[in-house]
């Protein structure tokens, strides 16, 4: 494996002694500009390094039936999911807007690329980092496409195997990318404090050494993820709200901004305590002097469990609902031999073949035809030394 070390996030240097903080805004904005420029001098006036947004491009990333489905609960913008995404999602004018704010007030702007369209966009407004989420850790094309540009990248790996996390460190390796990081996560709203597995961080900076390590935590409370900077993580990344009362699915695992500035005061401290091969009492020991009872167990069972990384139960309700499959990216008639134009990863419905097998179908004979979006499935084909 290369030899990895920090990278730098404009002025800023993640994988040092210093933690970097990152607010994920998401979509908790409600789709308010207003609201949007709120919550980015909040997180600036709280001591966050940088505010995060997720930026897409609906059509890229869902299909057609994936837009369409009814979506109609409590905490839905719209009859449709596609109605309801389009209600939050902000432009790239509306971008650029928001990126200029953050800039007069110092403070680091990006986004979570989405799909590839996204991607470009934000590489074309310059974000300084660009964050690969969970629900695209599996997309080969989207990886391959952010690792051959040389903004640094932030790669969250939940809901995903361990063969696909050092599928990640590999197509890196193989497009020369060393200014990236893992962060461990766990694709659960909220995530019980028994499915963290806080020493896959742990886990992570012995399986992949010299690679920045972080967190992204979707936990309740600030415990845990000070935790995590004892253990090691170098980012740390939880979702902002001005409100958890807001309507929307997120608000209720998110930090307001008194939560927020205690986790990041409390981040300081534990910067200042040495940090190499800690035991859990003795991080329990440490939590115990800012946290109360209950705070301390939570880190107790997220220190529990077993560092493996795989795709955990309470994962799959995220995976099915918002991981990618492989979709045709257009109508084709049986017989010619698939190749890389022809598949695409999008969020389907119903969820099909993992976006991950991508490489899998290349240079095999479609034996069917098929519409465009239409789901792949494993009887579409014969291996093209099978003719």
């Amino acid at each position: 494996m290369s030899s990895f070390g920090p990278f730098r996030i404009a002025d800023k240097t993640a994988g040092c002694e210093r933690t970097f903080i990152i607010a994920e805004i998401g979509q908790n904005h409600q789709g308010d500009m207003d609201m949007a420029k709120k919550m980015i001098a909040t997180s600036k006036a709280i001591g966050a390094d940088c505010v995060k947004f997720q930026k897409s491009c609906l059509k890229e990333k869902f299909t057609e039936a994936a837009l369409q489905r009814v979506y109609d609960g409590e905490n839905s913008w719209g009859r449709t999911y596609g109605e309801h995404k389009t209600y939050l999602e902000f432009t790239i004018e509306q971008y650029k807007i928001l990126q200029e704010f953050a800039s007069e007030l110092d403070i680091i702007f990006t986004a979570s690329a989405m799909d590839v369209q996204s991607l470009q966009e934000l590489q074309q407004i310059n974000v300084p980092v660009i964050k690969i989420g969970s629900g695209d850790a599996n997309n080969v094309t989207l990886l391959s496409t952010a690792a051959k540009h040389p903004t640094p990248l932030i790669i969250s790996t939940g809901m995903q195997s361990e063969e696909m996390v050092r599928r990640i460190v590999e197509i890196m390796e193989s497009n020369a990318k060393d200014n990236f990081c893992l962060l461990h996560c766990v694709s659960s709203y909220p995530t019980e404090p028994k499915d963290v597995c806080l020493r896959m961080i742990n886990y992570y900076r012995n399986k992949f050494p010299g690679i920045c390590i972080g967190y992204s935590g979707h936990e309740q409370g600030i415990a845990i993820s000070i935790a995590a900077v004892l253990l090691g993580a170098k980012i740390i990344e939880r979702h902002f709200t001005l409100d958890k009362k807001q309507k929307g699915t997120d608000h209720n695992l998110s930090l307001e901004p008194n939560e927020f500035k205690e986790m990041i005061s409390r981040i300081r401290d534990a910067e200042r305590i040495s940090k190499d091969d800690m035991e859990n009492e003795q991080i329990l020991e440490i939590i115990s002097r800012w946290s109360h009872a209950t705070e301390v167990d939570n880190v107790r069972l997220a220190l529990s469990g077993v560092a493996q990384k795989k795709i955990l139960d309470c994962e799959m309700m995220c995976r099915m609902k918002l991981g990618k499959s492989l979709v045709y990216a257009k109508s084709l008639s049986r017989g010619p031999i698939l190749t890389t134009d022809m598949i695409v990863a999008k969020v389907s419905e119903p969820f099909g073949i993992s976006a991950e097998r991508f490489d899998n179908f290349i240079g095999q004979r479609l034996v069917v035809d098929v519409r465009a979006e239409e789901n792949l499935m494993e009887n579409h084909f014969i291996s093209n030394n099978e003719d």
